[in-house]
């Protein structure tokens, strides 16, 4: 199975306390399908991994093994995404009330025609009204 990943899914992938069956099942599906992603994901799953750091959660010495499990996986990283900012992007981050960073998603997913594979609410119910599937049901 294909999909679009946001970075909601790919840490439940790290911090076992975030999984659930649905997220595993994702990830298990890699084996051999293909996740996609905007340009914006490794910045974001980088941040994710300062705050959980600052938070005494993780420690430094962890972030080459972590993302090592992810550079492991079949995630390609969508160069387009970003030459799209000022298009759909914003338009689709205004019409569904989202932030331009979740509106990447979004305008992948509806881009590539695939499920987008998020735990944000708001940016499924989003994917939803757009007529996308969204795997994770929060």
């Amino acid at each position: 199975m294909a999909f679009v990943l946001d970075c909601s899914v790919a840490l439940a992938w790290l911090f076992p306390d975030e999984a659930t069956e649905v997220t595993d099942h994702l990830r298990d599906s890699l084996v051999e399908g293909r996740a996609f992603a905007p340009a914006l994901w490794p910045m974001e799953v980088a941040n994710v991994l300062l705050v959980a750091t600052r938070r005494g959660r993780i420690d430094p010495d962890e972030w080459e093994q972590l993302y090592a499990h992810l550079d492991a996986l079949p995630i390609e990283i969508d160069p387009v995404s970003t030459s799209r900012v000022w298009g759909r992007t914003l338009g689709l981050a205004n019409a569904h009330r989202l932030s331009v960073d979740d509106a990447m998603y979004l305008e992948l997913a509806l881009r590539m025609r695939l499920p987008l594979a998020t735990l944000d609410r708001t940016l499924s119910e989003a994917a939803r009204l757009e007529g996308l599937e969204t795997p994770v049901h929060t």
